[in-house]
Parts: structure tokens; sequence; C-alpha cells
């Protein structure tokens, strides 16, 4: 017997129930776990951006930006993932990065 999906929350089967609180901790779990990874991958780059300041480079690289956002719509290929919505995360992603390093760059210069 199927239950229908506009009752009340308590009309679920127990055993659907289940399954949805299963997949919903992996999904919560995942999510930590795309935090936590971004929190990593930004540390990176705040090194990254002092360096560019350290020596005057550009805050922002195109040609390294287009490069990782093949790379990136590949990967999203490979995994069977819409490459069009990697590369808006990525893009986002890009796009923070070059004001981290700005901001960086902006502070360096102050300071000299």
């Amino acid at each position: 017997m199927t239950t229908s999906n506009t009752g009340n929350a308590g009309d679920i089967d127990p055993a659907v129930r289940a399954e949805l609180d299963r997949l919903r901790e992996s999904i919560d779990n995942i999510d930590a776990a795309v935090v936590h990874m971004l929190a990593e991958r930004f540390k990176c780059t705040q090194q990254v951006g002092h360096l560019k300041a350290a020596h005057q480079l550009p805050p922002a690289d195109p040609s390294r930006e287009s490069q990782q956002i093949a790379r990136l719509r590949r990967l999203a290929e490979n995994a069977n993932l819409d490459p069009a919505f990697a590369e808006k995360l990525l893009n986002f992603i890009i796009a923070e990065v070059i004001r981290h390093h700005e901001r960086i760059a902006e502070d360096t210069n102050a300071r000299e």
C-alpha cells in the first residue's frame, strides 16, 4: 500500500520515514563535509592571496580560472553532475576568492 504525500507528516509509512531520515542524515553529513572542504580551500586561497600581494600580482588570474572551470566541468560530467551547475558554483567561489585577494592586497598596501 502506498501513502499519499499530501497528508500530514504523521501519515507517512514508518518504512518510508526511516528511509527519509537515513537519506537526510547522509545529506547532513555531506553538507558538513562540503563546508569543511570549502574552509580548507579558502585557507589555501588566503595563502595564495598573501603571496600575490607580497609580489604585487593581480588578485585575479583569468587564465587559471578558465583552466579550473574547464577542469571542473570535466569532473562534473564524469560524476554525472550538471557541468553548468558545477561552473556556476566555481564562478561563485572564484568571485569570493578574488574579493578576498583584493582585500589582502589593500591591507598589504596600507601597511607599506
